[in-house]
């Protein structure tokens, strides 16, 4: 079982550090990548605050190419298939690049899955130089996200990278 107590009056660099640690121990020797996903996910959720959803979408081939296809989630229910190049997820899949987004309605395109999401952080899981997922983080209160949370999450996207 496991048991971890998120300290939330942690600078970032701490709390992104002990919730890279507690992925890592979460996915420690398991092949299955849909499990593995699915407590980096609810890791995220109990580490970082004030969030409304976050998981992962994944790169699949599609009819048309490839698409990012939800993955294990946290929050309310979700957009199923994203282009890639389309909203936030689908611009950091095709740029393989994180993005934060502090006011989701000026993004050019945003996906709107929960009205209640006002900025997002999104970023990719790396396979070489292959995008093959993107952790989506959404939280209802602007201007949330800032590089030391995009910098944290990189850490998990390399975890995540390792695991699935």
């Amino acid at each position: 079982m496991y048991d971890f107590a998120p300290q939330h009056d942690l600078d970032k660099p701490e709390l992104y550090s002990a919730l890279a640690r507690a992925a890592n121990a979460l996915v420690e020797g398991e092949p299955d990548p849909v499990a593995n996903m699915a407590n980096i996910a609810a890791a995220i959720w109990q580490f970082v605050p004030d969030l409304n959803w976050a998981g992962f979408y994944r790169v699949l081939p599609g009819p048309n190419g490839d698409e990012l296809v939800l993955g294990p989630f946290i929050g309310k229910p979700a957009c199923i298939r994203i282009p890639i190049g389309t909203g936030v997820c689908g611009t950091a899949a095709a740029l393989g690049s994180t993005q934060v987004v502090p006011d989701v309605h000026a993004f050019p395109g945003h996906i709107a899955c929960d009205a209640e999401s006002r900025a997002e952080l999104v970023v990719p899981v790396m396979s070489g130089n292959r995008v093959i997922a993107v952790i989506d983080l959404d939280s209802p209160t602007p201007g949330r996200f800032d590089e030391e949370d995009a910098s944290g999450m990189r850490l998990v996207a390399q975890v995540a990278s390792l695991s699935i």
